[in-house]
């Protein structure tokens, strides 16, 4: 049986519908408690970023919050604009 706290694999694959997401992001989002790509909404990118170093105990770069920015914008906007679904068109 798997324990609670492991990653679903239907969750994960939910998340890598989000352009610039790959496993490796996917697993950072379920590590930061969220479960489907609706769990985005109304998140705040640069909060979830803060979240995401405090659990790595270390700095992550800068291009994940980008990528932050992305996917809230793609789980919020039901038709979204090609060009600000490549995580690179939200730098700072």
């Amino acid at each position: 049986m798997p324990r609670a706290d492991a990653p679903d694999p239907a969750a994960l694959k939910d998340f890598r519908r989000i352009p610039g997401v790959g496993p490796s992001v996917a697993l950072d989002l379920w590590s930061l408690g969220l479960r489907r790509v609706d769990d985005l909404r109304g998140r705040d990118p640069e909060e979830l970023y803060a979240r995401l170093e405090k659990l790595a105990g270390c700095h992550v770069d800068r291009c994940m919050v980008y990528v932050l920015r992305c996917a809230v914008y793609f789980a919020e906007t039901p038709d979204p604009e090609p060009q600000r679904l490549k995580w690179w068109n939200w730098k700072d």
